[in-house]
């Protein structure tokens, strides 16, 4: 399954400390990010990271292009008093995680709650969801 990740610069430090915990879960996956955050989680876990522009460069609209053959489950650790928050990229994002019945995080909590599920088979469903894509990204390891 593909996972894409994205975190505010607020929330990074707390992405990492979660995919570090979960790298196990993570590793077993194809993880996607924006720059940033792919890099510093690349660097911080060792896992192999496809990293797409900086979000405030257009990482989300590239994540959000290649919908919905390159998400399955979207991490997105998000500051919700951040003024930016309201973006149009960041509401595209939500907007195509429900059009496409992708499951989404917006909090750890929530995060923890679809990692674990993952490991435990309850999102095997989603592979017939588009079972006519099952080409997975190409993997670039730490350079991003």
């Amino acid at each position: 399954m593909t996972i894409a990740i994205l975190a505010h610069d607020s929330r990074k430090e707390l992405a990492l400390q979660f995919c570090t915990a979960y790298s196990g879960i993570l590793s077993r996956n194809t993880v996607i990010a924006t720059g940033t955050t792919g890099r510093m989680l690349a660097q911080a876990t060792g896992l192999p990271v496809h990293c797409y522009l900086s979000g405030k460069l257009g990482g989300i609209q590239q994540i959000s292009a290649g919908w919905p053959a390159r998400s399955r489950l979207v991490l997105f650790f998000r500051d919700p008093l951040k003024a930016e928050t309201g973006s149009s990229s960041e509401q595209n994002l939500l907007r195509l995680c429900d059009m496409h019945s992708v499951p989404i995080s917006t909090n750890i909590a929530t995060a923890e709650v679809l990692l674990r599920g993952l490991d435990q088979g309850d999102l095997d469903y989603r592979e017939g969801i588009h079972p006519d894509i099952v080409e997975p990204l190409p993997v670039h390891r730490a350079v991003c």
